[in-house]
């Protein structure tokens, strides 16, 4: 059961904490800010990310090659340098890449 719900949008949550960090979202509240550089964020995940800009900390490492990504994501589209993968397709010919953002510039 999800007893706590958005006054917005009616999105529900199970969690009250869950609840005030979706409500960020209507409100544009940005609580969090790097001491670094002034950018502010909706999350405290969102900061902790961006700081590794800052600090250089890439935890996220490749298992093949040993090169280090700030963020998992990263990770997984360096990922399909090894294995491949093209797992997006041009709708209009075919074409298969590696990245979603290749077949928009294509």
């Amino acid at each position: 059961e999800t007893p706590f719900l958005c006054r917005v949008c009616g999105k529900s949550f199970a969690v009250v904490s869950n609840l005030a960090r979706h409500q960020r979202v209507h409100t544009g509240e940005k609580p969090f800010q790097c001491g670094e550089c002034g950018r502010q964020y909706s999350q405290r995940a969102h900061l902790t990310t961006h700081q590794r800009v800052h600090t250089g900390e890439r935890p996220c490492v490749c298992g093949d090659c040993g090169k280090g990504f700030n963020i998992n994501s990263s990770l997984t589209k360096h990922g399909r340098v090894h294995t491949g993968e093209k797992p997006y397709r041009c709708p209009e010919c075919g074409r298969s890449f590696s990245q979603s953002s290749n077949v928009i510039t294509h």
